[in-house]
């Protein structure tokens, strides 16, 4: 009995392990795929110059300064916002019709589409408060993107940290504050960070929030301040994909490649960062 038990255990193992690499499978086939396409189409002249000839030619290099700035500024920006309302929800808050209103406030804002939040933006940031077409109207829009992500992750990992360190802190003689960022903060930060390294990595890959807000179809020069358009590499390879014709292939395995390294390092890059503060 002992021994049938064992072999349905092991069974049931080896197929839960060939579900998870069945699951996977087709993530590394398109990486792979976009690798091996895309990696022939870059050379430093490719990363490093203007857009010429409508795009049909000449490089990506403004593209990749305004997704990068994008990002950048996405994440000084929705970052602390996401954080401290997650402090708040947890810490702070007391349970009655508020919180049940903010709750479901979140659950709802991380169920509209990309695009609804593009058209929001664009009335309320571009329109409405005047900024125009620019940097910080883009990274606006997809900062209320991502906050509920951010919020729900931080929600998430400060509930999971125990009681008893609370309880201990405070016992010490230590106030709520000075708890929450000695104590509390530094158990949840691998929790966080995840909440983070999904929402930016959204955030950089997405073209509609962007399209109404940020970017432009091809500027001539480098953005110097938050109130300039952009152009941006979601944007880009849409146009280069959809409204030019006669458009080289290579371009487009090239942008395609360029866009997914960015989105993957800035995945890799907060993996790295969780792993090490959970050591």
């Amino acid at each position: 009995m002992k021994l049938l038990k064992g072999f349905s255990g092991r069974i049931i193992e080896v197929f839960i392990k060939i579900v998870a690499l069945i699951s996977i499978l087709p993530i590394l086939s398109v990486l792979l795929y976009i690798g091996l396409k895309g990696i022939k189409s870059i050379s430093w002249t490719f990363l490093s110059s203007m857009p010429e000839n409508g795009m049909r030619e000449g490089g990506i290099y403004p593209a990749i300064l305004g997704t990068v700035y994008l990002t950048i500024l996405t994440l000084l920006i929705v970052v602390p916002l996401g954080v401290l309302t997650g402090i708040y929800l947890v810490e702070y808050s007391k349970k009655g019709i508020f919180l049940r209103l903010i709750e479901l406030t979140i659950l709802n804002l991380a169920g509209i589409p990309s695009i609804i939040y593009g058209l929001f933006g664009m009335a309320l940031f571009v329109v409405h408060l005047k900024l125009g077409v620019s940097l910080l109207a883009g990274a606006l829009t997809l900062s209320i993107m991502c906050l509920p992500v951010i919020i729900t992750a931080t929600k998430e990992a400060l509930q999971q940290v125990p009681t008893t360190l609370r309880e201990a802190s405070l016992a010490l003689g230590a106030t709520k504050w000075q708890t929450i960022q000695r104590v509390i903060l530094p158990s949840a930060s691998p929790g966080i960070l995840t909440g983070i390294i999904l929402s930016i990595s959204r955030a950089a890959g997405e073209t509609a929030p962007i399209m109404f807000t940020a970017v432009t179809f091809y500027i001539p020069f480098l953005p110097e301040s938050i109130w300039d358009q952009i152009m941006a590499l979601p944007y880009h390879l849409f146009v280069v994909s959809t409204q030019v014709s006669n458009m080289s292939r290579e371009i487009i395995d090239g942008t395609v490649f360029v866009l997914v390294f960015i989105t993957v390092g800035f995945n890799l890059l907060g993996a790295y960062i969780r792993e090490y503060l959970k050591k």
